[in-house]
């Protein structure tokens, strides 16, 4: 088995699939731009081979590069980033490589948020009102449709990334005078919800082999707008509408052998409204969060589902396991090490987040984990409250 990783070394935990693949027998290929001798050794020890591109967005360059390995190896069997930022490039060099996967035509469903809500409709789930807009007139007039607030994105983009929730005629002017001109944008209708996910993995025919769900306590755009902390946390408990919807929209999108995460906006009175799919792991540390509410090695899991198409991890969700941010210029109750000295126990990890991460994530975050929903809170609450 043959596998071409591509960027294996960013975001930095996503190493451990080419460890968790190695393991399994399979033959790891690293392409990315990064210095060979910057790698972290477990890293480096976990590839067959890397071979270094000087710019990773130039497609002649990383055609080139899986040429090489083919010629040298043998056919690729595998071709994935895990993420989303990549998926395209995935997909094109699936597509011309002939290798397992999404290929090119599967594309608008996989980064256009108009083909995924037109897929959720399909589906027969509610989504918000909204669609691709054109000029200042045109996104004008949905606007005193939908009335504001509304929200404005790109069709095609990675995470919130100029995301804006538009308040008024004049901030609406603003965004056409500061907008991207060659980027395409969808408006839609503000739905104030709380956020919860659909997540899991799939085998190579589409069965899932487990699932999960996220909470998040705020939506991305209130967390940067107010410069605000924020957490999210893995549930033990799956709502069984959650259930039935993800389990839908993982046929509809043709998920095989990949991980998946929908979002989802759940309302005041209970309903789900879909908000976005997307077909790769979680961010952040969602991985890892996992594998500490379980005690499992997801990396090593997915390695050995690669290989021989078996999937042995017992996820059974024994705890919830929670992210929690502080940022630098809030005044903390609680010292760092008073937060140690009560719950170090419960604290899996604690880092210090890098800046391009910050604004959401926070300057720090702690990973904490809990059997009892009352005590995961009773954490937070001693991490997040300020004087």
């Amino acid at each position: 088995m043959n596998y071409v990783f591509i960027s294996p070394h960013f975001p930095s935990n996503f190493k451990n699939f080419a460890v968790g693949l190695k393991k399994a027998g399979v033959h790891v290929f690293g392409i990315a731009s990064e210095p060979y001798e910057l790698l972290d050794t477990d890293l480096r020890e976990s590839l067959t081979e890397y071979f270094r591109v000087h710019n990773m967005e130039n497609y002649d360059e990383m055609l080139r590069a899986v040429a090489y390995l083919t010629y040298k190896h043998g056919k690729m069997d595998r071709i994935e980033s895990h993420n989303e930022y990549w998926l395209a490039q995935d997909a094109r060099l699936r597509t011309d490589f002939n290798v397992f996967g999404f290929k090119n035509e599967d594309m608008a469903f996989v980064k256009l948020k108009s083909a995924m809500k037109a897929k959720f409709k399909e589906v027969g789930i509610r989504v918000a009102r909204g669609r691709v807009i054109g000029d200042y007139q045109d996104a004008l007039g949905l606007c005193h449709e939908y009335g504001f607030p509304v929200c404005i994105k790109p069709d095609s983009g990675v995470g919130a990334a100029d995301t804006h929730k538009i308040r008024s005629e004049e901030e609406l002017g603003h965004f056409f005078h500061v907008k991207n001109p060659y980027e395409s944008y969808i408006l839609e209708e503000f739905i104030d919800g709380k956020i919860v996910t659909y997540d899991g993995l799939t085998d190579a025919a589409g069965n899932i082999l487990f699932d999960a769900t996220l909470v998040y306590e705020k939506a991305v755009l209130e967390i940067v707008e107010n410069n605000a902390d924020m957490f999210y946390y893995v549930d033990r408990n799956m709502p069984e509408d959650l259930r039935e919807i993800g389990t839908k929209l993982v046929q509809a999108f043709n998920v095989r052998e990949r991980f998946f995460h929908f979002e989802f906006f759940r309302l005041p009175d209970g309903s789900l409204v879909a908000l976005e799919a997307n077909l790769r792991p979680p961010g952040g540390h969602t991985m890892d969060m996992w594998n500490w509410a379980n005690d499992v090695d997801l990396y090593a899991a997915y390695g050995e589902l690669v290989a021989t198409g078996n999937f042995t991890a017992q996820m059974h969700f024994p705890y919830y396991c929670c992210y929690v941010s502080r940022k630098g210029v809030h005044p903390y109750r609680f010292t760092h090490e008073e937060v140690m000295a009560r719950y170090g126990g419960n604290v899996v990890l604690f880092e210090e987040m890098p800046g391009i991460f910050a604004a959401i994530m926070g300057d720090f975050g702690y990973v904490i984990r809990a059997a009892e929903y009352q005590e995961l809170m009773d954490i937070i609450h001693m991490i997040s409250v300020t004087e």
